[in-house]
């Protein structure tokens, strides 16, 4: 998502630092401490303007939730929505999902949310998805070893790359979805500002839930 530059963006994060995280490293392995709790952590990689993960901490005050995203004035806009949320169990990052290892400990994370991200289309840029390997690797480390990633897109191509690179990887597909708001599944859907217009124009979502572990039979 690239938006317009916002004036003061950077003042303002630092002005509720109790909600944007200026030292995340800091809190590596200690995200309980931050939040004062025990409870099951959970985290969105792009998280853009922050309507998605805004109303899921609302609607789960038994989950914490950190939006991460690396564009100053994108995380300011999902600051605006956080402060008017009110919501405790809710906080902020601007670093790179590259970096991850950085700011989460093994085994710190619960369940991991790719909600579409940037296709990046041309193959020599195939290293950015967020679903290319090298990420799918430092998720695994994060995550709880049952943990899962919830992955939606509107990008045909960029799913059915990630569909291969989730099989390649040894992982369990389970609640593929071809056209999400047409599926059963649709009611319980979290949307964000971009699904919404998608939403609306009937355009296609495509969405799976995936596990770092293979399936027993």
């Amino acid at each position: 998502m690239r938006v317009r530059k916002r004036k003061g963006a950077e003042e303002y994060l630092l002005e509720h630092s109790q909600l944007a995280v200026m030292q995340p490293d800091r809190w590596q392995g200690r995200w309980c401490d931050r939040f004062c709790n025990n409870h099951p952590l959970h985290i969105e990689v792009g998280c853009g303007k922050g309507r998605f993960i805004t109303e899921m901490a609302k609607r789960n005050p038994g989950i914490n939730y950190i939006g991460i995203d690396i564009q100053l004035s994108v995380l300011s806009y999902a600051l605006d929505k956080v402060l008017v949320a009110d919501v405790p169990n809710l906080q902020l990052l601007r670093v790179d999902g590259s970096d991850l290892l950085n700011y989460f400990a093994e085994s710190e994370v619960a369940l991991i949310y790719l909600n579409f991200s940037d296709p990046w289309p041309k193959s020599r840029h195939e290293k950015r998805r967020l679903t290319y390997s090298s990420f799918l690797k430092t998720y695994k480390k994060i995550l709880l070893p049952q943990g899962e990633i919830h992955f939606k897109t509107d990008n045909r191509g960029l799913f059915e790359y990630s569909l291969v690179s989730f099989s390649n990887y040894g992982m369990f597909l389970k609640q593929i979805s071809l056209d999400l708001h047409a599926s059963d599944f649709a009611g319980n859907v979290m949307m964000t500002e971009y699904e919404e217009k998608f939403a609306q124009k009937g355009q296609v979502i495509y969405r799976v839930e995936v596990q770092f572990i293979k399936r027993e039979y």
